[in-house]
């Protein structure tokens, strides 16, 4: 595919940014002063977009614009402009359903793909605050509350047939970056592809014991198929540590340029495979003087929260808004009636678990044996140390994708991963 820009279109540059904002009053008003004031930054530290940050005498706004290419890649990798006006959209449906998990929206130029976001100050990107060990007390809850409200309202069990079909005609054609989750997540990790990488020749083995496994192949290409298939909830589409900003008193989602609506455990594995994969990567940051076996037990105990946290919360919003045109309310009127709804709310839960659970294996997988890797397990400077790390996300991620259902509780899942730490700690001391 061929670079296409739109006559008129063009990219903005840290020299030209001022008077862009300049021509529109309302940010100049944010910002404060004049153009000569402001102090602009280019924090493009992303794969898809370029991003900056404008400080002026009044306040600060982020400035996100699509480039005509995967900003990763470069210009070899053409990718569609419009994906920033799904952005637009997603922030818009979510903040509705999540106030103060999403940035807000200052402005939106449909004509320079740009979208300017308020500037998210003191926060500082989970991943990197995860990486260097630091805990935060409220995240299990603020990242619970953002999957369960904004799954839940942009789902059937609280809309209409009718407005949630327009809504996902909306997002529809957000096509050319589902297929890059398409392609990255559930196809070239289990191939020869040039775009794959992985810690090598540490794990050569195991990436072609991956691409020979016909089972996981399998099982990864039914995971395709609900992605493709299964239009449940508006998803952030990209969800992980590196897509999140946060204080120790405040949580919000970004970079919702994937968002579509597909899938729930999509979004809920996603994060469930970040917190795991950060919980590994302990043991290649680990140092004698500053021992992670603590953080990695608030590690889990996060991931754990979240689910539970999640599980309530959704089960609640189904029983106070349950008025979409899935589980009518008019067929469950007596109290027997009553009863076995609550009980097939639960099952429903405990078939999310499951999915959200292989959702996650196939996210471990891509983080191992794909384009886009962590930088909490890319920052082991000793390759044999992250590789350690690594064989042990990797045998995790199997079993998920494999055997969703052998764990019935989120539990189940921290108690292997527990012990799947505990045999790298005697390698690496020896």
């Amino acid at each position: 595919m061929a670079l296409s820009v739109p006559e008129g279109y063009r990219p903005l540059q840290k020299q030209s940014l001022p008077d862009y904002l300049s021509s529109h009053p309302h940010l100049a008003k944010q910002l404060g002063g004049g153009a000569t004031d402001w102090h602009t930054q280019e924090v493009s530290d992303g794969n898809v977009n370029q991003v900056f940050l404008v400080h002026g005498p009044a306040g600060s706004v982020c400035v996100k614009q699509s480039l005509p290419y995967v900003r990763l890649v470069g210009e070899s990798w053409p990718l569609t402009l419009e994906r920033i006006h799904f952005e637009h959209q997603a922030l818009l449906e979510h903040g509705r359903h999540v106030p103060g998990r999403v940035p807000q929206v200052l402005h939106h130029d449909a004509r320079q793909y740009v979208l300017v976001l308020e500037c998210l100050t003191p926060h500082i990107i989970l991943r990197k605050g995860m990486t260097a060990g630091v805990c935060y007390p409220r995240l299990a809850g603020h990242l619970a509350d953002y999957l369960a409200r904004s799954l839940f309202f942009s789902s059937d069990l609280a809309l209409t047939a009718a407005e949630k079909r327009r809504r996902v005609a909306t997002f529809s054609a957000n096509s050319a970056m589902c297929q890059i989750m398409e392609d990255m997540v559930f196809t070239e990790p289990y191939q020869l592809h040039p775009r794959n990488r992985w810690t090598s020749p540490q794990l050569d083995g195991l990436a072609a014991e991956v691409r020979e496994d016909v089972d996981l192949k399998l099982a990864a290409s039914r995971l395709k198929h609900q992605y493709l298939t299964r239009a449940e909830a508006l998803i952030h589409g990209d969800l992980h540590t590196g897509s999140i900003m946060v204080t120790q008193e405040d949580t919000r989602v970004i970079d919702q340029e994937f968002a579509f609506y597909g899938p729930m455990g999509f979004d809920v594995g996603a994060l469930m495979a970040n917190l795991l994969i950060n919980y590994f990567c302990q043991e290649g940051h680990t140092t004698d003087a500053a021992p992670r076996a603590p953080y990695q037990a608030w590690v889990l105990e996060t991931l754990e929260d979240m689910w539970s946290g999640f599980h309530d919360g959704f089960l609640a919003l189904w029983e106070a808004h349950g008025r979409g045109d899935a589980y009518p309310s008019a067929l469950f009127t007596s109290p027997a009636d009553r009863r076995a709804l609550t009980e097939e709310r639960r099952r429903w839960l405990q078939g999310l678990l499951s999915e959200s659970l292989a959702f996650a294996g196939a996210k471990m997988l891509r983080r191992i044996f794909g384009l886009a890797h962590n930088l909490d397990l890319e920052s082991i400077a000793d390759p044999d140390r992250r590789a350690g790390c690594e064989r042990a996300c990797v045998e995790l991620g199997r079993a998920l994708l494999l055997t969703p259902g052998r764990y019935r509780a989120i539990t189940d899942v921290t108690t292997v991963a527990r012990d799947l730490a505990e045999h790298l700690r005697p390698k690496r001391r020896g």
